[in-house]
């Protein structure tokens, strides 16, 4: 959620504007924030696999939903309109951590850490791509259409705030 988060307003000329950007700036403007992201998180999930850095995972969790809440309100009412890759940056610290809890819990011998490390980054970007390569062309297309903005970016963004805040909220263990 966290990435397609990011994905929708990267096909718009900014924040306040109605016209889609050309699809060379739609495709610049991704390869900016997903490099900002993969760049983050690969530092932390290696420092966190290699025992440099620990967190606990429920504060990671927690993190992880929350960072996904203020990127989807970033869309809704931006608050750093010309730093779009300062998000996937920042918040890529904390997924990064996520990325290696999944990793540690597969509990693999010392040894072959490193060898891990690297074959489950490379699938994390893997994964990354398909989704940008599935998503940014179709985003593309649909933003030159009047429905874009308050549909798939708006109403969009909001859906995934909720669901996240409702994600949040669970692994904080907060019950009603």
């Amino acid at each position: 959620m966290f990435l397609v988060t990011l994905l929708l307003p990267l096909v718009l000329a900014d924040a306040t504007s109605r016209h889609p950007v050309r699809p060379q700036a739609a495709i610049r403007n991704t390869l900016m924030m997903v490099t900002a992201f993969t760049l983050a998180h690969s530092i932390t999930l290696s420092l966190a696999v290699l025992s440099v850095v620990t967190l606990p995972a429920k504060w990671v969790e927690v993190g992880i939903a929350l960072s996904v809440v203020i990127a989807s309100l970033n869309n809704l009412s931006p608050a750093f309109p010309h730093a779009r890759w300062l998000f996937p940056f920042g918040f890529g610290l904390i997924h990064g951590f996520g990325f290696a809890n999944a990793l540690v819990d597969l509990g693999l011998p010392a040894g072959t850490l490193t060898i891990a490390l690297l074959g489950f980054n490379l699938g994390v970007e893997t994964g990354q791509v398909v989704i940008v390569l599935a998503l940014v062309p179709a985003l593309v297309v649909f933003a030159r259409t009047r429905l874009y903005r308050p549909l798939v970016l708006r109403g969009g963004s909001a859906a995934i705030a909720v669901i996240s805040a409702v994600c949040c909220v669970e692994r904080l263990g907060v019950t009603t």
